[in-house]
């Protein structure tokens, strides 16, 4: 069955929606919908050895129910087995609920608790009172025919995916709580296991782990890639996963796919690692696109403040209004040790992480420590409008703690974002997709680590720069004009003083020539305080910097403000910044790149790097676009104004026709 055909299928599914329609709301739709499926397949995998199962629990009935389990798993041949005797398709309109209910409980517990998870007794009531069940029983009992021999394991991913799809439509879901298209999954999963062929011997032992695992799409397609290498490998998957409905559908996947149900967990990755102790070899997440992390700030920022690196987010945390790159560091931090033959990584990121985030902040610190750490092998940009609830750019990160020697110190840039074919039928925001000759071309470029058009490869030091802050001296010039004593009034300093002593500054104040301008403030100062001490006022300090701060004004001219021992000050309103690259030094940038356009600047040497101790605060970034874009000039003048003259000469000859 082609990928239409399941899109046909999965279309015929959500039609059970028509029943639905004005008994249930809208987004109610596919927690009726999305429960019956897995039902359907799940007996359709059960029905060859059904009637053994039956007869054996007839035969141990008496047994303790965990005898009894494991001797029905043995004749189902399956990792579940259902011992009620009904199906969706022998439910009469005579029987109740309770009996549906019944028929589900008879599942093995790994089984049920899926079912608990959709909350499916809740919703089978509801469809009796309706009076919808027998319709809807039979909708998918006799006419949805889900068997292994109809519909693969894959087949059965992507009408999964096109359901949720749905689903997530029909709840208004937000861009970020979106599933990851298959053809994302794949080409994710063909970069992360590229020349891997050696890992993947016969008889050896993988585990994959996806701390977002959603429906358990990036789950399935690598454990199906690693088969297709060689069919003797273990694999064992392993996920986590926060919505219940996805957890559900994950857990059903797992079970047909013969995968120990119990590693994967039910709960939020970033606040409740649940499995905290496990390394992986092997690791693909697609996490939720500019999602905040709110929910586990408290939980995250006490793990960073106090285990720092023994704990996961030892580098920095980024603003909490996008956890992506936690789930990176959650990544990383599973990493097995190099000795024991390190990890790989692959995840789908958008935009931000690449460049979010000036030198010192959460998100750079973030990218430092990866890049110092020689753990980013590559970055994939993958074309716009891949998604189903999102256009937005994204990019598949490619990382590795055990690099191969010619890929050691080096970041690789593959421009994907023109390998696309476009689709015939938009679904929501998904309107291109990737073929699988796309997909074998970033893996050629990928391998390939070649400077061509759409690959670049980078020093991992050229994406790091030193932040330096560049101060220019203070100038002002003073006077006591009538405009200047009036600002007196905006000082906060000043507002203090009581109304007669505020009137009493102002007249010794404007005692000062009016018409005088000085630029030097040590002279107007000493022409300041000669009247406040003829005038017995006295002032505090900052009241005293106050009354300077109304009066002045800068003045390129005037001369340069010092302190009492002689140091220049700098003025805050120039003050800049520049970015110089780790590869240059930064004082001969300074000379060459600052000094010809502001003679009088320099350096405040003050502002050192936490890390390393040295001036200036390292930053990192990635400028993906930057190091693709290519010039196209401006067209010819000539043509613009041709372009123009004929506009202009259409326009005047429609007036001339409207006024003849």
């Amino acid at each position: 069955m082609n990928t239409e055909n399941y899109s046909q299928t999965a279309s015929f599914i959500w039609s059970v929606a028509d029943l639905l329609r004005g008994h249930f709301k809208q987004s109610q739709y596919g927690r009726v919908i999305l429960p019956f499926t897995l039902l359907r397949r799940l007996e359709c995998v059960l029905a060859p050895n059904k009637q053994k199962v039956l007869e054996a629990a007839k035969q141990h009935h008496n047994r303790p129910d965990a005898v009894r389990e494991q001797l029905l798993l043995r004749e189902s041949q399956n990792d579940f087995y259902n011992a009620s005797s009904l199906t969706l398709a022998t439910l009469s309109d005579t029987q109740t609920a309770e009996d549906l209910i019944s028929y589900v409980q008879s599942f093995s517990s790994s089984a049920r608790e899926i079912f608990e998870h959709f909350n499916f007794e809740e919703f089978v009531l509801k469809l009796a009172e309706a009076d919808l069940l027998y319709q809807v029983t039979q909708q998918f009992g006799s006419k949805i025919d889900l068997s292994p021999d109809n519909i693969s394991n894959y087949g059965m991913g992507l009408i999964f995916e096109e359901l949720i799809r749905k689903f997530a439509e029909s709840s208004n879901e937000t861009a970020g709580e979106h599933f990851t298209p298959r053809d994302c999954v794949h080409a994710a999963t063909s970069l992360l296991m590229t020349g891997q062929e050696e890992v993947l011997s016969p008889n050896s032992i993988i585990t994959i782990y996806d701390p977002t695992a959603g429906t358990g799409g990036f789950l399935s397609e690598s454990e199906e890639y690693i088969q297709s290498i060689s069919e003797k490998v273990t694999v064992k998957l392993f996920g986590q996963e926060l919505n219940s409905e996805s957890y559900a559908i994950c857990k059903a996947d797992m079970m047909i796919k013969s995968q120990e149900v119990d590693n994967i967990k039910l709960g939020n990755t970033l606040s409740n690692d649940q499995l905290a102790h496990e390394k992986f070899k092997y690791m693909l997440a697609n996490p939720p696109f500019g999602v905040d992390w709110k929910a586990s700030q408290r939980v995250v920022n006490d793990e960073h403040k106090v285990k720092g690196f023994d704990g996961r987010f030892g580098p920095g945390l980024p603003r909490v209004s996008d956890g992506s790159l936690l789930f990176l560091l959650h990544l990383v931090s599973k990493m097995r040790d190099t000795r024991d033959g390190g990890s790989r990584i692959g995840i789908i990121l958008n935009g931000s992480p690449l460049f979010t985030g000036s030198a010192g902040s959460g998100e750079s610190e973030i990218r430092r420590y990866l890049l110092q750490n020689d753990l980013v092998e590559a970055i994939v940009a993958l074309p716009t409008d891949m998604f189903f609830n999102t256009g937005i750019s994204t990019y598949i990160w490619i990382l590795s703690n055990a690099k191969k020697p010619e890929r050691k110190g080096k970041l690789q840039l593959i421009d994907g974002s023109e390998a696309f074919a476009k689709m015939r039928k938009s679904l929501g925001s998904k309107r291109k997709y990737l073929t699988e000759e796309n997909i074998n071309e970033l893996v050629r470029l990928y391998g390939a680590m070649e400077e061509t058009k759409n690959s670049k490869v980078f020093p991992n030091e050229a994406f790091g720069y030193r932040r330096i802050t560049i101060e220019r001296p203070l100038r002002l010039n003073f006077q006591a004009s009538e405009e200047r004593v009036a600002l007196l009034d905006d000082e906060k300093a000043l507002q203090k003083l009581k109304t007669d002593d505020f009137n009493q500054l102002k007249q010794t104040i404007q005692r000062i020539n009016a018409d005088t301008l000085l630029t030097s403030r040590d002279d107007f100062t000493k022409a300041l305080n000669a009247e406040l001490k003829a005038s017995d006022v006295k002032l505090t300090a900052a009241q005293l910097k106050a009354v300077l701060n109304a009066l002045s004004e800068r003045d390129s001219d005037a001369d340069v403000c010092a302190d009492k021992k002689g140091n220049v000050e700098a003025d805050a309103g120039l003050r800049d910044y520049e970015n110089v690259p780790l590869t240059e030094d930064i004082y001969e940038y300074f000379e060459h790149e600052v000094k010809p356009h502001v003679p009088d600047a320099w350096i405040d040497e003050s502002k050192r790097d936490e890390q390393d101790g040295e001036v200036g605060i390292v930053g990192f970034e990635i400028p993906f676009n930057r190091h693709f874009y290519v010039f196209e000039p401006p067209r010819p003048l000539e043509e613009i104004d041709a372009d123009l003259k004929q506009c202009t000469d259409k326009i005047k000859q429609m007036i001339e026709e409207l006024s003849a």
